[in-house]
């Protein structure tokens, strides 16, 4: 039986091939994931909670038995505001300081279910907010790897775990993966289960995965929504591309704009439709829009620890559930009206395009730790509901990664993730 040493550099699916065939043993997956951990966790701190002995009786328990599921031994990180029932779910904040839930959030219980392995907990920005952790950018540490799934995109671009768990609101599974360098995916909103998730803001939170590859993204998409796994089906034709530049182009800084440019051209060449798409009238509005959302809905959802521990939350938090206390119900029925009726548009939106292409970051990852970068980019199609994905296709002058945005019409998720995988094979080729 192979045993190579490096087995964490594998894809979830390349994995999950070989354990089903008994070339390898889950056991010596996860021994070399921690391996990486070990050698690399004191740099890039992306584990909020690992337990090398949990992890390797997991994966003992999956080489005992029978093949249980389509992700046999695959080794998965778990952002840390997801519920675990064997591991603390402490949410980037001291007041959770060793806190157990008695069971797992339903992703978690899904993966297990399918044979997965659940390595470990993930940094989180604190309660998936503002305040950001200890991780830092794999590429070069005196970056930021991106919020709040920092530590998931710092683990999987390392190559310590094949896929990781990410929640987004603004920004938060896309731009750390553009940020270190991986496959974001956030699905439309409400197509993964979120039971078992600390909610930031409710109408916004999405539960996302970060990995390696689209096939990987989508394996395990398949897994949590209840589809038969299967490849990609390959797209009828060339897909018709939507180059949707939107009100945020003028903040993309030079490596961005060229990223699109570059990537518009090259798919062109490879014979896909692309023509500009504007965004309809109102859209501007949409990013304000998202921001009250997050302030309004995110003081409510901490109303518990405002009012008990307000001391434990960091000043950049309080300042967010503050001006959410502060806001008028009305101000924020208003966003609700503007965020639907700019719903009510996205059939005009893609009724020319099958996917859209789109800017996702404003650049490569800002130097420092105390920010997270800027999510607008991702925030616009957040509020929105639809799938979106981004693909780390450029680099930018320093060298670090930067990730071109794909998006999907409301629950067009296996859409585009068919043409991620024809956008990344004719970028990659």
């Amino acid at each position: 039986m192979a045993q190579t040493g490096h087995l964490n550099e594998l894809t979830a699916t390349g994995i999950a091939r070989r354990t089903t065939a008994g070339e390898i043993t889950c056991e010596a997956v996860v021994r070399d994931c921690l391996a990486r951990i070990e050698s690399r966790e004191g740099t890039v701190k992306a584990w909020a909670f690992i337990d090398a002995g949990l992890a390797l009786a997991q994966a003992r328990a999956l080489d005992k038995g029978t093949v249980r599921g389509p992700m046999h031994g695959v080794p998965v990180g778990v952002k840390d505001v997801l519920d675990t029932a064997d591991m603390p779910t402490q949410m980037g904040s001291p007041i959770y300081d060793g806190w157990r839930p008695a069971a797992d959030a339903s992703c978690v219980a899904l993966m297990r279910a399918a044979g997965a392995v659940i390595l470990g907990k993930t940094v989180t920005c604190e309660f998936a907010g503002m305040e950001p952790g200890a991780t830092t950018n794999p590429h070069n540490p005196a970056h930021t790897p991106g919020g709040s799934s920092s530590g998931s995109a710092a683990a999987v671009a390392d190559r310590m775990v094949s896929v990781g768990f990410g929640t987004q609101t603004g920004g938060s599974v896309l731009r750390p993966s553009s940020f270190c360098g991986i496959v974001g995916f956030k699905p439309s909103y409400g197509a993964v289960n979120r039971a078992g998730l600390k909610f930031a803001a409710e109408s916004l939170d999405t539960i996302g995965l970060m990995a390696r590859s689209v096939d990987d993204v989508a394996l395990t998409f398949d897994v949590l929504v209840g589809r038969r796994p299967a490849p990609l089906p390959a797209p009828a034709g060339t897909p018709r591309i939507g180059l949707c530049r939107t009100p945020l182009w003028e903040t993309a800084q030079p490596e961005t704009v060229a990223s699109v440019e570059s990537a518009v051209r090259r798919l062109a060449d490879a014979g896909a439709g692309l023509e500009e798409t504007p965004v309809p009238a109102g859209f501007d509005a949409l990013s304000a829009a998202r921001d009250v959302f997050n302030d309004y809905e995110r003081a409510r959802a901490t109303a518990y620890e405002w009012n008990s521990h307000r001391e434990r939350i960091s000043a950049r938090l309080r300042g967010s559930i503050q001006r959410g206390l502060a806001l008028d119900h009305e101000r924020y029925v208003a966003a609700v009206a503007t965020a639907a009726a700019c719903r009510a548009k996205l059939g005009g939106l893609f009724a020319r395009s099958d996917i859209l292409l789109a800017p996702c970051v404003p650049g490569e990852a800002p130097e420092g730790l105390g920010s997270t970068g800027d999510p607008k980019m991702q925030g616009l199609w957040t509020i929105l509901h639809v799938p979106t994905i981004t693909l780390p296709t450029h680099t930018g002058p320093k060298g670090l990664p930067v990730g071109i945005q794909l998006v999907g019409p409301p629950g067009g998720d296996v859409r585009l993730l068919a043409a991620a995988r024809w956008v990344w094979d004719r970028l990659t080729e």
